[in-house]
């Protein structure tokens, strides 16, 4: 399938996929790819589960040069391809009363923002960087890219996405005093 480029990313700087600090909760995942399944879920009519190899060969490549920021004080600037998460919740159809979309991880991880964010913003799950397959440390097989957001909110080894009206449901990192919206003209702290 061929990537489509939302922005033009030749000519940037870009960092190495080695420029990360390994902050996970429970330190890098090896998730099994023949038993792998993304599922879509809750407010949804259809729920769907797809095998890795299903999101990659049924939907739509993009690529986009995006910065993540850390709340540590680093970050990297990262040619992501992967697929629109608006495209993997069309199949779903989102129920009327979807106005958030929280994402969990296969290490227990959640995170959670606005639906209308997401689709918005073209916001990508990339399963690339740099042109590689994203390594398992990093957050194979799929990373949010959350632009315009600090890196807590770009979770990684994506299990499901799932649709909510709770808009106050917080994550991880929220439920432990970090901002909501994850915006980074604010601060991270609550």
């Amino acid at each position: 399938m061929t990537a489509v480029e939302i922005r033009e990313y030749e000519g940037e700087d870009l960092s190495s996929i080695n420029s990360f600090r390994e902050n996970s909760i429970k330190g890098p995942q090896d998730v099994d790819i023949a038993s792998y399944r993304l599922k879509i879920t809750g407010l949804v009519d259809n729920p769907q589960s797809y095998t890795y190899d299903e999101v990659l060969d049924n939907h739509q490549h993009y690529k986009k040069v995006v910065t993540l920021d850390c709340v540590e004080g680093w970050s990297v600037t990262i040619l992501w391809e992967g697929v629109l998460i608006e495209d993997l919740l069309e199949k779903s159809g989102p129920l009327d009363n979807a106005k958030v979309v929280i994402f969990h991880a296969y290490d227990g991880y959640t995170t959670s923002m606005p639906l209308d964010y997401v689709l918005d913003n073209n916001i990508i799950m990339a399963f690339k960087m740099n042109e590689v397959i994203i390594p398992p440390e990093r957050g194979f097989p799929f990373q949010l890219v959350a632009e315009s957001k600090w890196g807590y909110k770009w979770i990684k080894w994506i299990t499901e996405i799932e649709l909510s009206d709770d808009e106050s449901y917080r994550g991880f990192w929220e439920s432990r005093g970090y901002s909501n919206s994850g915006d980074l003209d604010e601060g991270f702290f609550e």
